[in-house]
């Protein structure tokens, strides 16, 4: 998105934002812009739907912010022992799921689907858990999102680097979060 999303919406910039802010100052937005109204907008109503995407995930949240109030050069940024320890256990699951979902398109008979049962309720049971630990590694993270608005309220200019890395880590866990889905979703079909 080329147009700052947060002076779009009449907000400041901040790294936590809750959802109740972000969509009354949406909803206030769009009232004025929406294309229906007298004096409406339609360019300007497209903007505000594309800010209001920008700002609801932290990981989007984060890169436009940072693209737009930092000078902070990108970075590979590396991952913390429990990231580490998620990403050690995301990958082999993974490719578990991708080998059993071929097994199980390749049985045609019902003797040969029911023997994929139990295996098929392990590897659910194992995804779904490991995405629990994903939906808490989230949520930690974005719970410590509120301190860094101070931060960069007060100018402090050592907040970039440590939001970069933060924005890095959310879309790390964004990532295997949908792959966890996926996979999930694939042994319901």
């Amino acid at each position: 998105m080329s147009a700052d999303a947060f002076a779009l919406l009449g907000l400041p910039p901040r790294a936590a934002l809750d959802e109740d802010t972000l969509q009354s100052a949406y909803l206030s937005a769009t009232r004025r812009a929406h294309p229906d109204q007298a004096g409406g907008d339609a360019t300007l109503s497209a903007d505000l739907n594309a800010a209001l995407e920008t700002l609801k995930s932290p990981v989007t949240r984060l890169k436009h912010l940072l693209d737009r109030h930092s000078d902070t050069p990108w970075r590979a940024v590396p991952l913390d022992s429990a990231l580490m320890s998620l990403f050690e256990k995301v990958g082999p699951l993974l490719q578990s799921a991708q080998a059993f979902l071929k097994k199980k398109q390749t049985a045609t008979t019902a003797l040969a689907k029911a023997l994929l049962a139990g295996e098929e309720m392990r590897l659910r049971e194992a995804l779904e858990e490991l995405g629990v630990q994903i939906e808490d590694a989230w949520q930690q993270m974005e719970s410590q999102l509120g301190p860094y608005d101070a931060r960069i309220i007060a100018g402090d200019v050592t907040v970039w680097a440590e939001l970069q890395a933060v924005q890095a880590r959310l879309a790390y866990l964004f990532k295997w979060r949908t792959q966890i889905r996926e996979a999930l979703l694939g042994l319901m079909l």
